[in-house]
């Protein structure tokens, strides 16, 4: 199969957690235990996935195998740079 219909599922749970599932089957290989951490899914979006096809932050050939596989492929949100993270949290001191 060199292309597949998916639907994209939000996470309610976590900001930038997306669920890909092929759109005839829908969520139903995705485990409970998966499920319940994610939260209620959202649709994000159908599409014709394709392997060249480009994804923001996944490769689509992954995505499609994955699926395949494991009837799911789960995005996990970007990782931050915990550095940047607590100079942002940091208070500014004023100089003068």
């Amino acid at each position: 199969m060199s292309q597949m219909i998916i639907e994209i599922f939000r996470s309610s749970k976590r900001d930038e957690m997306y669920l890909y599932v092929e759109k005839q089957k829908g969520l139903k290989d995705v485990p409970e235990m998966l499920m319940e951490r994610f939260g209620k899914p959202v649709s994000a979006m159908t599409m014709l996935l394709k392997p060249e096809k480009k994804l923001a932050r996944a490769n689509a050939e992954d995505v499609m195998n994955a699926i395949r596989e494991q009837g799911f492929y789960l995005q996990m949100p970007p990782v931050r740079d915990e550095y940047l993270l607590d100079l942002y949290k940091a208070p500014t001191e004023a100089r003068y």
